[in-house]
């Protein structure tokens, strides 16, 4: 009988499992990965709220880039912030075969961890002919946004205006999202590079933000058509709070059904609390030692 109970004990030291990730609803309710890919189905637009260095968010991309299409077959599109829009005839040529992978990486402005964490889903959509929409803002355009204000883009020429939302650009600065950047900047004083103060600092940093959120708002409205499904993987703090991206793409289309998930991480993730409520429709929670890919 002792052999016995020793051996239901050690047996208990066992089975405890180590999830590397749960789901959870709006609510804080726990949910499924199903359920998740069943609203996904419906949704018109969904968003990954990705941490940009973390191998779950990057696995369950994959795999629901790859269910999406089993459910989807040829309703689907994906589009990520990943790739910038002046970047999307290099995309297309390597989707379709026009280009090699060598050739890609000259002509795109791949990110440091593109191979390992993007490359697989861009392999997927080669392989099954999906289309694939480059979304975010060139980067100098944002960069020039940030030092000197959305007035710096009056000066493009047409074709590089292309590139970008169309202007002039409304930012609602009140939004919960931009107000907590300019609190952000604003705590750390002093003046920008130019010389502007610290609150003008703070306000061009958020516009920076929202040209980009407005700019992949407008190629994701583009690239759309009623029955399909958009699956888009962009970093949390453009979708959460049902804020940034999904604030401007509900400007132009409010009968948008979005679904949205974001990405936490917890010291312990069966235990979200009320900071974690209403960050989105699906709220991924990661350990926080979970291992990081950069």
């Amino acid at each position: 009988m002792r052999y016995l109970l020793l051996l239901v004990c050690c047996c208990c030291a066992f089975v405890t499992d180590k999830p590397a990730y749960l789901l959870y609803n709006q609510k804080l309710k726990p949910t499924s990965y199903q359920k998740l890919l069943k609203e996904a189905s419906g949704a018109d637009i969904v968003f990954f709220g990705e941490l940009h260095n973390n191998p779950i968010c990057h696995w369950l991309e994959l795999q629901m880039a790859k269910d999406l299409h089993s459910a989807k077959k040829q309703n689907l599109i994906y589009g990520a912030e990943m790739f910038e829009t002046d970047n999307q005839a290099a995309l297309d040529d390597y989707l379709s075969g026009k280009s090699d992978a060598g050739q890609f990486k000259k002509d795109a402005r791949l990110w440091n961890n593109y191979n390992t964490d993007y490359k697989p889903i861009v392999e997927f959509a080669k392989r099954e002919r999906i289309p694939f929409i480059a979304t975010n803002i060139p980067r100098r355009y944002a960069s020039a946004v940030a030092r000197k204000g959305l007035a710096s883009l009056d000066t493009l020429s047409a074709t590089d205006k292309a590139f970008i939302a169309p202007l002039p650009l409304t930012v609602n600065l009140e939004l919960p999202g931009y107000k907590a950047m300019l609190d952000m900047m604003k705590d750390h004083g002093g003046t920008g590079p130019t010389g502007t103060n610290s609150s003008e600092t703070a306000a061009n940093f958020a516009r920076a933000q929202a040209i980009k959120d407005a700019t992949m708002a407008d190629r994701i409205l583009k690239a759309w058509t009623p029955g399909k499904t958009l699956l888009h993987f962009n970093g949390d703090y453009h979708s959460k709070n049902f804020e940034g991206i999904v604030w401007y793409l509900k400007q132009k289309n409010p009968a948008l059904k979005i679904v949205t998930l974001s990405s936490i991480e917890l010291v312990d993730i069966t235990k979200p609390d009320k900071s974690n409520e209403n960050l989105a429709d699906f709220i991924l929670s990661i350990p926080a030692d979970m291992t990081k890919t950069y």
